[in-house]
């Protein structure tokens, strides 16, 4: 099969050595039952084989496999004959199999679809599929996620699910329930992170799932290996990890204990809590054509458009705001330098502004989805004017930044709304105050990487934020005050760490009384979380 067509079945072929390591740990009997679900060419079949030969078994093994394409049924079936083995392989779409609880093993690699090709009714039967168990999937959820969860519904009780998964597992939204499940179904949960990438050529990174026993469990354990060659001579025991709640997101698990210990602290001791405790996290204004919507001053001008047919904005993207704030005289800066700082948005357009319209329609701008989804297609619906922004795509750490000019933004950043007691104490320190080791390793461990080693960080995953209180603020305000100018002037150098470093030393060091070594030890987790962020992009690119 060429690697196009493979790639649009989600179809990743796995490496021997860890079919191998799966199948030594689910298959142990020769009485054993087993189902290699979307079995391809029976990469985790032919293993089992071998495994129960060199069990000492003998006679017919209990070896059974679905796939959906009947070429690959074919190869499977030729490569197992070829071994001197047989399987039960079944020819069809594995959603519409009957989850009998009937075996000791279900092994395998399911396919990987992303949702924007995982569609109609093969989407719609893997969502009945997995409702079966309970599990609600979004429109979002690749086509993995419904496959693991109708995989775990083969298993007797006791069973043992082994299965290589995108690691997006631990991260996205669309997999919390997928999450719970696994937590709810089964009584050990054990996950295995590689350094490297394990498919040659494919962009994703994996993670292996062996789980087995009757659930619930309140915990999962969790080994990191730099690569296939390290499965086998993995030393020590796995880390035990707890999740605050079984559905969040299990990036976490990836903090080093003694980091762990010291965020867990700093909230339990009132010192850190959530950023949505402030207020509400919103999205930016979507225009549907921010080249015909965002204009320049210059722009505005030629077009002789009236003061109320613009809306002042902050440009789009995120570049002009990695300072703590966004002043009047930086946006007049920004607008003298011909960034697009007005935004297209007339309530009673006028003479000049209908011109524009029509202009619009010649372009073909009312087609675009967003613009044809609202009536009129040249009103852009406003989002909240934001009391602070919070960077969307990063490439070093989400910032917060303050909305001294009061603009209007668009989504490529999202705002921060706070409670109207909180407003004032927040606007004046919280985008200072959150440039401490703590919060940057805590936007590791909710945001999620994205292509070129950028960290992504969407409205939800903002609000798990960890920042400082309130109260924090308050008793440390003086002293951050004292060091403002230098962070500022560090920032606009770009020595983005070496301002944290002034923080920690008046914000963690000192008001909040941590230790040196507990200081380093988010310092150096947070070190490792990002270098392991911007060594996965660098593998995408």
């Amino acid at each position: 099969m060429c690697p196009s067509h493979r790639k649009a079945r989600g179809a990743f072929f796995t490496p021997t050595e860890l079919c191998d390591h799966v199948v030594a740990w689910a298959v142990r009997g020769c009485d054993d039952a087993v189902l290699e679900p979307s079995c391809g060419e029976a990469a985790f079949l032919l293993s089992a084989g071998r495994r129960l030969r060199a069990l000492g078994c003998e006679g017919s093994f209990r070896l059974h496999g679905v796939e959906l394409h009947a070429e690959s049924a074919a190869v499977a079936r030729s490569a197992l004959h070829a071994q001197g083995m047989s399987a039960d392989i079944e020819v069809g779409d594995f959603f519409l199999r009957d989850p009998r609880p009937v075996y000791d093993a279900v092994i395998g690699n399911p396919p990987y679809v992303r949702y924007q090709d995982f569609a109609g009714e093969a989407r719609a039967r893997s969502r009945e599929a997995a409702l079966r168990a309970g599990v609600h999937l979004t429109r979002l959820a690749s086509s993995w996620a419904a496959f693991t969860v109708h995989a775990a519904l083969f298993l007797k009780p006791g069973g043992r699910l082994g299965l290589v998964l995108p690691a997006e597992l631990l991260t996205v939204n669309y997999a919390a329930d997928v999450r719970r499940f696994l937590m709810q179904r089964f009584a050990r949960v054990q996950l295995t992170l590689f350094d490297e990438r394990v498919f040659p050529g494919v962009q994703e990174e994996v993670v292996l799932l062996l789980a087995e026993g009757d659930g619930p469990t309140d915990h999962c354990e969790f080994r990191q290996v730099a690569d296939l060659a390290s499965l086998v001579d993995a030393d020590g025991s796995p880390r035990t990890w707890k999740p605050a709640r079984p559905e969040g997101k299990w990036t976490p698990s990836l903090v080093p204990a003694a980091a762990l210990e010291v965020t867990a602290a700093l909230v339990d001791k009132g010192g850190f809590s959530e950023l949505e405790s402030w207020g509400d996290t919103t999205l930016g204004m979507v225009t549907g054509n921010n080249g015909y919507f965002a204009l320049s001053s210059q722009r505005v001008a030629e077009l002789g458009l009236a003061a109320s047919d613009v809306i002042r904005l902050s440009p789009p993207g995120s570049r002009h705001l990695r300072g703590l704030g966004l002043r009047r005289a930086d946006w007049e800066a920004l607008a003298e330098a011909g960034q697009a700082t007005f935004l297209f948005r007339p309530v009673e357009p006028s003479e000049a502004a209908l011109r524009y319209i029509e202009h619009g329609e010649q372009l073909g701008v009312p087609a675009a989805y967003k613009c044809r989804m609202r009536t009129p297609w040249w009103r852009v619906p406003l989002s909240p004017l934001a009391d602070l922004f919070v960077t969307y795509m990063n490439a070093d750490t989400p910032r917060l930044c303050a909305n001294g000019a009061r603009v209007h933004h668009l989504n490529s950043v999202h705002g921060l709304v706070f409670a109207p007691a909180l407003r004032r104490l927040g606007v004046a320190e919280l985008p200072l105050a959150s440039l401490n080791s703590a919060t940057l390793l805590g936007a590791e461990a909710v945001g999620r990487a994205y292509g070129g080693g950028m960290l992504k960080l969407e409205p939800r995953e903002a609000d798990r934020l960890p920042v400082p209180t309130p109260s924090t603020l308050e008793g440390a305000a003086t002293a951050l005050h004292r060091v403002r100018r230098r962070v500022a002037a560090l920032l606009a150098e770009r020595r983005v760490l070496d301002a944290v470093a002034v923080v920690d030393e008046v914000l963690l060091r000192r008001y909040l009384e941590l230790s040196e070594p507990q200081t380093q030890a988010l310092r150096s987790a947070h070190q490792e979380l990002r270098a392991r962020r911007v060594e996965r992009g660098a593998g995408a690119r």
